[in-house]
């Protein structure tokens, strides 16, 4: 097959199951984005979308980004990421080594920010001569569909599951999972997380300090009637819950992990007759420098050592302004029916 490169390193996809209570079990991801990176670029080559002489083209400032580039240097493709000026300078260099090319965006659009200036230079680059294949992970419905393998481990290793927990971000991970579950147990649990100032659930769009998690844009990929609850996490609570999580569990996780952890150990908590997994997209590696620095820390999210709330408030307007946890009865409806 002419995409046989991509599988080289599929045994990096799965997730380590690892029961981190007796009703919590984690789903704990090398680089979670590799599942459904070599998912989309197979199924192009399919439909003759893609060929072994395309050039992929992507925005992504993050893991995905690393996914294709470790894809491609596998298969020979060329690969050009358009990201921005915040990308950590670690990966900028990784991705380098791996042969990508990048194009670094420094000026916002005035209406839409930088992902939308982002956007605009990779449909230039999409529109320059020769094979050009463009993933697209937050409109591609290629991406939710990769997640069948993850719902099938689950219950294989697991047996029930009655909630499931992730971050949202492009909605591929926690969606796809979801829908492949309820295929068996119709009355999952599923709680999206994202943090504030995402538009994701009806937040107004601010900046974020997390990346990874929330957007100033909705994506395809979201389906928003298989939540049936949206916690959101503050910077300091996230990374609180990043540093218990490897603390108390030995799980050397990213932020978006530790986000999902929080709200999972206080869902499975308070039912105990339930079996929780909480989707952790990739390892602590990348961070080290970040979540995982004091100094760090103290300098970009202050109050994150003392942040240790215990339980959400509720709130009954999605798009109110709060500034700690809080969570909302989503109720699996479309966005449209919850946020004017």
């Amino acid at each position: 097959m002419a995409y046989s490169h991509f599988r080289n390193i599929e045994d990096f996809e799965d997730p380590r199951l690892v029961q981190i209570d007796s009703n919590l079990y984690g789903a704990a991801f090398f680089l979670m984005k590799l599942l459904p990176a070599r998912f989309i670029l197979e199924q192009a080559f399919e439909r003759g979308e893609l060929t072994a002489g395309s050039c992929i083209c992507e925005t992504s400032s993050g893991t995905f980004a690393l996914a294709l580039a470790m894809l491609t240097a596998q298969s020979g493709n060329g690969l050009i990421i358009v990201c921005d000026w915040a990308i950590d300078p670690k990966l900028q260099r990784r991705l380098l080594e791996l042969g990508a090319r990048l194009e670094i965006i420094t000026d916002p659009q005035p209406q839409r920010g930088l992902q939308q200036a982002r956007l605009d230079r990779l449909r230039l680059l999409l529109a320059e001569n020769g094979s050009r294949f463009w993933p697209c992970q937050y409109d591609n419905p290629d991406n939710p569909l990769s997640y069948a393998r993850v719902a099938a481990k689950l219950v294989e290793r697991i047996g029930r599951v009655d909630c499931l927990v992730g971050t949202v971000g492009s909605g591929g991970s926690l969606c796809g999972t979801a829908r492949y579950l309820r295929m068996l147990f119709p009355d999952l649990f599923v709680i999206g997380v994202d943090t504030m100032n995402s538009v994701l659930f009806g937040q107004p769009d601010a900046s974020r300090l997390i990346r990874g998690l929330g957007g100033s844009m909705v994506p395809k990929s979201i389906d928003h009637t298989q939540v049936d609850e949206v916690h959101w996490l503050s910077a300091a609570e996230t990374f609180r819950g990043t540093r218990d999580l490897h603390h108390r569990h030995a799980l050397f996780m990213g932020p978006t992990s530790g986000a999902a952890f929080k709200v999972a150990a206080w869902w499975s908590g308070r039912h105990r007759d339930k079996n929780t997994v909480v989707l952790m997209p990739d390892e602590g590696h990348r961070y080290i420098d970040t979540a995982y620095d004091d100094d760090w820390l103290a300098a970009n999210s202050p109050d994150w050592i003392d942040s240790r709330t215990e339980c959400p408030a509720t709130t009954t307007e999605p798009g109110s302004k709060f500034t700690s946890w809080t969570r909302f009865a989503w109720g699996r409806r479309a966005r449209s029916e919850v946020v004017p």
